[in-house]
């Protein structure tokens, strides 16, 4: 099946880039070679040909007729091209001065809505739309609808338009603010679960960041639907911004489409059945999920999907690895993976999901994000008694926290082993209590990516578990 006829179709004599070659930029090329082989094609990324893994050097080692600039001058022929497809991950700052003359910036996630046959329910916040995403995709699976996951979780998104594209077929798409940067499409459902901060590395401003969510919106029909938070002030307002019918969700107000009462979730839509959910049946912890889940169920229920096929999938959803995820208790002390949190709000919404004593590992890559609202957050949480720092970022959180007025104990670990960090926590954490590893930040100073800093705090706990057997 050939998916790039619409929009590869305008360029076929154009000199192409793909600029950027991780997952998605890797699965872009492999289908323009098989769609289109005459295309005068070039590939560009900043890391050096040896470190790509062997399957992608024999396909570069075959291919003869495609241009590959690899390393720190990547950047350096991009003027000689019509077209660019850019990847997610890098930012157009880091581009404009390479760049000369008309150019026509793409990304995967443009030719995806322009190739799309199907309907796209698109999930974006700063925190918790891999959950939301997911949960739709569950319920909807569980309901026996035709559905497939794309986006920052799953399959990248062309791979599987490629293999599955009708009019039957429903996508859940997650879509991170770098996805949806200059993106003039909209999703038919569109769901805005918060806007908190980050990504200024990325974006160079708070702004910016909001404007490029607000993209979500920005193309919707008068038929298309978008789920908002309402307990969110960024996202009620930007229900000003688009056609398509707003439904909204929150714990705090009950004239809103889905609300907590105070005893029971419910979701309260036009000419449908009310679905009501017990809070005390769900596995997830914490009541940020509570406005994911009611996110997730608007969603279903526009779809058609009926209220026991939700309510079953919500009972036993167990949440996804990496986002607090019980790892395992040692003589008293539970350690929980949270490495997933990348920002101070899915921090903070983290914090907020435990009565018991934490142990806090934060730290990390220097995105530029501020940490002081965060550091005020934790002192008013109280549950932290002991925070350990790790990354190129702790002496930022450090300040943040003494400046709040952090009274418990803070240690600087910066980048010791995984298994020093996990070991240190475990000695600092009293019977009863949580050691968390919630970063607030990014891997890329220390590991490969949040799963390998996952990965590792759970080995290192397996080693610690072994020793004190």
């Amino acid at each position: 099946m050939i998916i790039m006829k619409n929009i590869l179709g305008k360029f076929k004599d154009k000199r192409i880039l793909i600029l950027g070659f991780g997952e998605e930029g890797i699965s872009t090329y492999r289908i323009i070679k098989e769609e289109f082989p005459f295309q005068n094609l070039a590939v560009a990324d900043l890391k050096e040909k040896n470190k790509f893994e062997q399957s992608i050097l024999q396909d570069i080692e075959k291919d003869k007729n495609t241009t590959f600039i690899f390393g720190k001058d990547y950047l350096s022929k991009i003027d000689n091209y019509d077209v660019i497809i850019k990847s997610p991950g890098i930012s157009p700052t880091k581009i404009v001065d390479h760049i000369g003359g008309d150019k026509t910036f793409i990304t995967q996630t443009e030719i995806f809505f322009e190739e799309c046959q199907g309907k796209i329910i698109g999930v974006t916040g700063t925190k918790g739309k891999t959950t939301t995403s997911t949960l739709i995709y569950e319920i909807l699976k569980k309901a026996g609808l035709k559905c497939y996951l794309v986006g920052n979780i799953g399959q990248p998104a062309l791979e599987v338009l490629k293999k599955h594209n009708d009019k039957d077929s429903l996508y859940i798409y997650e879509l991170s603010s770098h996805q949806l940067a200059g993106l003039k499409f909209s999703p038919h459902i569109s769901i805005i679960l918060n806007i908190g901060t980050d990504h200024l590395d990325w974006h160079g401003s708070q702004e910016e960041y909001v404007k490029a969510k607000e993209n979500i919106l920005m193309h919707h029909k008068v038929d298309d639907i978008a789920i908002l938070n309402h307990d969110d002030k960024i996202v009620r307002e930007l229900a000003n911004l688009t056609k398509a019918k707003s439904l909204f969700f929150s714990l705090e107000d009950k004239k809103c489409e889905a609300f907590f009462d105070g005893d029971l979730l419910r979701v309260k839509l036009p000419s449908q059945d009310e679905l009501t959910i017990d809070p005390r049946k769900i596995l997830l912890r914490g009541k940020h999920n509570w406005l994911n889940i009611l996110a997730a169920s608007i969603a279903a229920k526009e779809l058609g999907v009926e209220n026991k096929v939700i309510t079953d999938l919500i009972y036993s959803f167990k949440g996804l690895e990496h986002r607090l995820e019980p790892v395992a208790k040692i003589k008293g002390v539970t350690f929980i993976n949270d490495s997933i949190s990348t920002n101070p709000t899915s921090l903070q919404a983290a914090i907020n999901s435990f009565l018991e004593p934490i142990t806090l590992i934060m730290g990390g890559f220097d995105r530029g994000l501020d940490y002081q609202d965060l550091a005020k957050e934790i002192v008013i949480n109280k549950q932290v008694k002991r925070v350990i720092i790790i990354g190129e970022v702790g002496p930022k959180m450090i300040r943040s926290l003494n400046k709040a007025g952090f009274r418990g104990s803070i240690i600087n670990l910066k980048q010791k082993p995984m298994a020093k960090i996990v070991g240190n926590a475990f000695r600092n954490t009293p019977r009863g209590g949580v050691v968390l590893l919630s970063p607030a930040a990014a891997s890329f100073d220390m590991f490969k990516d949040y799963k390998d800093r996952g990965n590792q705090f759970k080995k290192a706990i397996q080693a610690l578990s072994n020793e004190q057997k």
